[in-house]
């Protein structure tokens, strides 16, 4: 509410002036329910002259809670008092959270951003009729373009020149219009990439991400919006950071280990991870870039039996086999790479395992994060080598065309996975599995169990 402003003499909005309200009901011509919320706005500050600033506007955030599980909402959010009221939308609550029951579809996108590329995947998307969406990092790009607005593919290549990695922060404007059709009745689980550090002023990072989405971070045990975790049916959901710390010392990895130790396989038989960077890809883009993360995280995960983990950042798709440390194995996740939901800087192509195309280890570490792991491998095919020489055999299927993926649990053991390119027919799917889980073959120990909230919905608007 209010528009942005961007320049040499910005003035932010005062968020109090308005109220933020959101009326809702089961009932369209009825909405006998109000919560109120807060509201609040960002600046992205640069200290050089010839830079422009930006303040946003105002971005509301209202909790609906008591809600009924499988249950359709209408609503409508804004001030009343003013009055500015929106126009009624409407959206359906998950599945209470059990063994049988699940939402139908959950979409899976990654490295979205505001091209062409993007418009067709988020209409074939929509066509896939979801009842959830996981936006896996990389939302608008707007790290692409310096804050006069002019873009690049390639941002080092073009702006190497300037002090700081400029933002255009419009483009998170301009992205929030264009997805309210989707988000306005889909509701939508974001966890941060790359393209949204967006340095600024006094060392301040992810200003955009902290304060235009809602986290379920305090509900999950989480201080953090950078990881947290939720229930949607019978499915535990777990949203790790790749750009925040995650060593065993560190805050992100004993909340990890809790939230694990907390999941009762009995009510959520699925467990799910995803997080930006990925661990078992092909690419020579990003080729082990995020093995500090894998060395430090991916024993625990194993421990407690995830069963898919979903990631972006390489513009690509790749689905692995299940597997752990590089290994083939019954009881590792099923690793499926979707950073080809329509970015700016084009498509990867080259793998690893190409002739000529194995990537130098000192270029692999992620230069945020820093740290160097990625080592020769001591055993399997490409013992000695940085890289394997033909496709790895935890590297199931790989394709380099943009598109999304579609998540469909049926029961306690079996899922369907599609993965849809964008050049197909709406009907047809690029990639199709049935991902099978075998407790019995990999069991996992029961733990002590906290109850987890089923009725909250957070709400945001700007």
């Amino acid at each position: 509410m209010g528009e942005y402003q961007i320049g040499d003499n910005i003035k932010p909005l005062d968020p109090s002036k308005v109220g933020s309200v959101v009326q809702y009901g089961k009932d369209k011509s009825s909405l006998r329910h109000k919560a109120i919320g807060e509201s609040l706005i960002y600046n992205q500050l640069y200290p050089f002259e010839g830079l422009q600033n930006y303040t946003s506007g105002i971005i509301h955030h209202v909790q609906l809670t008591g809600l009924k599980p499988n249950t359709l909402y209408y609503y409508r959010c804004g001030d009343p008092s003013i009055p500015a009221m929106s126009t009624i939308y409407h959206f359906k609550t998950m599945p209470i959270s059990s063994p049988k029951s699940y939402p139908k579809r959950i979409a899976i996108v990654g490295d979205l951003g505001l091209t062409y590329n993007t418009t067709s995947t988020v209409s074939h998307l929509m066509e896939n009729n979801p009842d959830l969406v996981l936006l896996v990092g990389d939302v608008t790009y707007a790290n692409l373009y310096l804050s006069n607005g002019t873009g690049s593919d390639c941002y080092s290549c073009s702006f190497n020149d300037t002090p700081i990695h400029e933002t255009y922060q419009p483009r998170w404007d301009y992205w929030g219009r264009y997805m309210q059709p989707l988000v306005s009745k889909i509701p939508i689980m974001v966890v941060e990439g790359n393209h949204e550090i967006e340095e600024q002023a006094e060392n301040q990072t992810f200003a955009a991400y902290r304060s235009r989405f809602a986290y379920p971070s305090k509900e999950s045990g989480s201080s953090s919006p950078f990881y947290y975790s939720f229930n949607a049916g019978g499915i535990h959901f777990i949203m790790l950071g790749g750009y925040v710390a995650y060593n065993k010392s560190d805050d992100q990895y004993m909340w990890l280990e809790r939230d694990l130790a907390n999941v009762d396989r009995r009510v959520t038989p699925w467990l799910v991870a995803t997080w930006h960077p990925p661990w078992y890809s092909t690419y020579t883009a990003h080729y082990r870039e995020a093995e500090c993360m894998k060395v430090a995280m991916e024993d625990l995960l194993y421990e407690y039996g995830v069963d898919i983990v979903f990631n972006g950042h390489v513009h690509a798709y790749e689905r692995s086999n299940r597997v752990y440390n590089y290994t083939l194995d019954p009881c590792g996740p099923v690793y499926i790479t979707v950073g080809d939901g329509g970015n700016r800087e084009k498509m990867a192509i080259e793998h690893a395992d190409e002739p000529g195309k194995c990537p130098k280890p000192d270029s692999t570490p992620d230069k945020f994060m820093g740290g160097f792991c990625a080592y020769n491998f001591t055993s399997g095919p490409a013992a000695g080598n940085f890289c394997w020489d033909q496709q790895p055999d935890y590297s199931a299927y790989r394709e380099s065309s943009f598109g999304h993926g579609i998540l469909e649990v049926k029961n306690e053991t079996h899922a369907l996975w599609t993965w849809h390119r964008n050049q197909d027919m709406y009907n047809k799917a690029g990639d199709i599995i049935y991902i099978v889980r075998q407790p019995e073959k990999c069991p996992v120990k029961p733990k002590v169990i906290k109850p987890w909230p089923i009725g909250k919905y957070q709400f945001n608007w700007i």
